[in-house]
């Protein structure tokens, strides 16, 4: 009868941990695709923690996925620890230069995008004023019409009672002399 093997050799551990390393720079490299589409694209605080979620969600199943097809189902902490040093290792060396590429490539995509569409925002800044001078003249108009209306209806914001409350009362003493004769 033959028994399978319940342990892994030192050289078996090593090998894999040699190959969560290289996994680790692998992910660093897709962290790197996200860390570039968020320089094209501006995210928010939100946006932005979603995509982290996601990104965490992929690796908790990469490395169910790395531990089921290379260990034999066994999930270690040295396969996590070898997935954050190359990782690691990835971000603050390469990493760090191929974002710094992508940053003055988008860069020089702006200002390029920023020299062909210059026309057309000076064609708006002026449509814009000649726009800005009727609008404004006619709103003046508009509020012209608005407070001639209010003067037109009357607003009874307060009841009779309600005005004659911290005035004095005329003719109060005469009704009083009337009702008493």
């Amino acid at each position: 009868m033959n028994v399978p093997e319940t342990f892994f050799s030192v050289r078996e551990e090593l090998t894999l941990f040699g190959l969560s390393v290289l996994a680790g720079a692998a992910i660093g490299v897709c962290y790197d695709v996200l860390r570039a589409l968020r320089l094209a694209v501006r995210h928010g605080i939100w946006l932005t923690a979603a995509e982290d979620i996601g990104f965490l969600a992929l690796y908790a199943v990469f490395l169910s996925a790395f531990a089921s097809a290379a260990a034999r189902g066994e999930l270690r902490f040295y396969f996590a620890a070898g997935n954050f040093l190359g990782f690691a290792l990835y971000f603050f060396t390469l990493g760090s230069i191929v974002i710094r590429i992508f940053r003055k490539f988008f860069s020089a995509a702006a200002s390029v995008l920023r020299l062909v569409t210059s026309p057309l925002r000076r064609f708006y800044v002026l449509l814009r004023k000649k726009a800005k001078v009727k609008f404004v003249g006619s709103s003046k108009i508009l509020k012209k019409d608005i407070k001639i209306s209010d003067l037109l209806l009357p607003k009874h914001r307060k009841m009779l009672y309600n005005e004659t409350e911290n005035k004095k009362r005329k003719n109060v003493d005469n009704v009083v002399k009337k009702d008493q004769k």
